[in-house]
């Protein structure tokens, strides 16, 4: 492993610590929209589950990929966990493109929204840019630590 001078240690600080108050920020919302999604789907499934199974069953989904995500990105300096937040941050998006086309194109599906539904409009799009956020910046820590997608380069 090569040893880096002082020079390039101090030229690489701000942006360690740039992706360091990223990577907390986004911890931070992955909690918020653990916890609101979580709580939905709990009130939907015990209150009205009835009404629109497959929505309350997805946002329910949803609400255990945030909770996974959220710690995933807390804990992702270890490798497993960079590896999980690299799966679920990817399963977010893909359920937030697929059910926000659904939901665009087939509105019969949903007769009540999920988190993912309209591509997250009744979360201000937060869904749809959130996993966005978070692979750019899994990246940026992989390629900082000389990894791709959680794994080490040779």
């Amino acid at each position: 492993m090569a040893v880096m001078t002082t020079q390039e240690q101090t030229s690489t600080a701000p942006r360690r610590r740039l992706v360091r108050g990223l990577g907390q920020a986004l911890v931070a919302v992955y909690g918020i929209l653990a916890l609101a999604a979580t709580a939905r789907s709990a009130y939907q499934i015990a209150a009205k589950f009835d009404e629109a199974p497959v929505a309350y069953l997805l946002s329910a989904f949803s609400g255990v990929v945030y909770i996974l995500a959220t710690l995933a990105l807390a804990l992702h300096a270890r490798r497993a966990w960079r590896l999980v937040a690299w799966v679920t941050i990817s399963v977010e998006l893909a359920g937030v493109l697929v059910v926000g086309l659904l939901s665009v194109f087939d509105s019969g599906l949903f007769p009540h929204d999920s988190v993912w539904s309209g591509f997250g409009a009744g979360y201000a799009y937060i869904p749809l840019v959130l996993p966005v956020l978070g692979l750019i910046w899994l990246g940026l820590g992989d390629r900082d630590r000389g990894t791709v997608h959680g794994a080490d380069v040779p």
